[in-house]
């Protein structure tokens, strides 16, 4: 530490430099002869890829399990994170604990079958359904299944005026009815209404009405059946013990391809229904049809309760009158689990983005321990119940353990161990998510960090607002930005072992993670210690 003394020592001669030899905080000796002093770049140089390697061997470890929320492996991968908090020094955040407890009701199948006119269609090829929105049903069956146009009850439009639905099954579209134009005829605009947006108003409104059962016709059931994957073979898990019971708030509901709608609509109902279809398009004006289908849906499953915890690390601001804002640097550390005695290790995903920010901390709170800030807090938030759809981040701004109100920005880190096929042969660069959605402000500030210390290529390709893989709603940040907090999502793209069991340490890029660790660092360090608080400049239109 006797190093570390001289150079703050002379650090208070802040127009003065170095004609000496001192030591870097990573241990290591360097010449330094007419260099003004960075705190943000010395401090920043104890972000390394021994540091890094050992965080993640550990966090990604067989041992761990796949880290899946509320099993042994997250809990074990907790612990370890918080012990290395209190290694480095951090005081418990939670009531003398470093952990934020969370309740999550869990539910999975046991049995899932459908039949239409006595033929057996396969699960998660033919159809899928959720089981947190489903109630457990020994069966369900009808000789008629009643088309009902989008199943919407609304003052502009609704496909249930003047029709007799109770006790009945419907099939419906999923969305909303759109001109040629994509104009809405229910916002009359280019804009979606929360018909569509909002998946619960349609089952829920099915409920109130009477309806036994909804088919949603899914035309794109291969692509939805690999995004929901895991909760389709796992199981869904929702926020709160109070979501065991929500189900029943909801008419049952089961999504089919079209080879299944069809099947339902009979060849000589077809025409007719295409035809309605096209009518309720072009005009917004509903249309119902019977469609005479002997239809069986089995619908059997188990629900409980599970345990998990996000990690919190707090470091509080040395300035006064500062100090009561905060900077929440986030990565979730939670992953796939074990499926029979294959381990999803997720060491990219996102056992590299929990390492980075768990370096982070250390460094921080050394150059606080030598004098240099941060002026604002910073909150180090690990996450679980990322895979099962954002929950921990969910969890905590719905219960922040720190005032939202006072909480100026978002930085979140999420895969940034590997390099995507775009960059291959190219490790300098990272995607850059979301930081001029609400903030210009923070957009500049990376870049200007990115320009002064770390040159990577910035990639703002998944930050268009058309952006198909819609990336900037499926990172912990978006819960944030919903807030209205500044958010910032660092991602460096999926690749070939996204999701798969040879997501592995030995396949990590450890010197492309200490660069993009430095350019994290330094944004926010200059979100923690600039004179001015970053600013909202960006509002929705609407």
């Amino acid at each position: 530490m006797r190093v570390y003394f001289i150079i703050i020592s002379l650090l208070m001669l802040s127009s003065m430099t170095l004609m000496a030899q001192v030591s870097e905080p990573d241990g290591e000796v360097g010449d330094v002869d007419d260099i003004e002093i960075d705190e943000a770049d010395m401090m920043s140089r104890m972000i390394t890829e021994e540091r890094l390697s050992k965080h993640l061997n550990v966090i990604a470890s067989d041992e761990y399990e796949g880290r899946e929320t509320g099993m042994p492996g997250q809990r074990l991968a907790a612990e370890y994170i918080a012990g290395q908090l209190k290694e480095f020094g951090y005081n418990s955040s939670v009531d003398n604990s470093y952990f934020q407890k969370i309740t999550f009701a869990y539910s999975r199948w046991n049995e899932l079958t459908l039949e239409v006119n006595e033929n057996k269609y396969r699960y998660m090829w033919d159809f899928y359904a959720f089981p947190s929105s489903n109630i457990s049903m020994e069966m369900i069956e009808t000789d008629e299944v009643l088309f009902l146009g989008y199943g919407i009850d609304d003052k502009e439009y609704s496909d249930y005026k003047d029709v007799d639905v109770k006790g009945k099954v419907i099939m419906v579209y999923q969305g909303e009815p759109l001109t040629r134009d994509s104009v809405s005829h229910m916002t009359k605009k280019r804009r979606y209404s929360d018909w569509a947006l909002e998946w619960k108003k349609k089952l829920e409104t099915a409920k109130r009405k009477g309806v036994k059962a909804v088919i949603f016709i899914e035309p794109n059931i291969k692509r939805k059946v690999s995004k929901y994957r895991d909760r389709l073979l796992r199981g869904s898990v929702e926020i709160g013990e109070d979501a065991i019971g929500m189900d029943e708030n909801f008419s049952n509901s089961i999504y089919v391809s079209t080879k299944v709608a069809k099947a339902i609509i009979g060849k000589k109902q077809y025409r007719k229904f295409i035809k309605y279809r096209d009518k309720i398009r072009k005009s917004g004006k509903p249309k119902s049809l019977p469609l005479p289908a002997k239809v069986k849906m089995k619908m059997e499953k188990e629900a409980n309760v599970i345990q998990g915890e996000n990690v919190l690390g707090f470091l509080e601001g040395t300035d006064p009158k500062l100090k009561d804002e905060i900077v929440v640097v986030s990565a979730h550390y939670d992953h796939l689990g074990k499926r029979g005695d294959d381990i999803y290790n997720g060491a990219d995903d996102n056992g590299s983005g929990s390492s980075t920010i768990l370096n982070m901390a250390e460094a921080f709170l050394k150059a606080k321990e030598n004098g240099m800030g941060p002026r604002r807090s910073i909150l180090f938030l690990w996450v679980s119940g990322e895979e099962k759809g954002l929950l921990g981040s969910e969890y905590y701004v719905k219960h922040p353990v720190f005032p939202l109100d006072k909480t100026i920005a978002n930085v979140n880190v999420d895969m940034v161990g590997r390099v995507d096929e775009k960059h291959k042969g190219n490790p300098n660069y990272i995607y850059v998510i979301g930081a001029d959605r609400l903030s210009t402000e923070l957009h500049d500030i990376n870049e200007a960090a990115n320009k002064k210390y770390t040159q990577l290529e910035l990639d703002y390709t998944y930050n268009a607002e058309d952006d198909p893989n819609r990336y900037y709603y499926r990172s912990d940040h978006y819960n944030f930005a919903e807030k209205g907090i500044p958010a910032v999502f660092y991602f460096s793209g999926v690749h070939e072992d996204y999701h798969r069991i040879s997501d592995t340490v030995e396949k990590i890029q450890f010197e492309k993670m200490v660069k993009i660790g430095k350019l994290i660092f330094h944004t926010v360090w200059q979100l923690a210690n600039q004179d001015k608080t970053i600013e909202v400049n960006v509002f929705d239109e609407e």
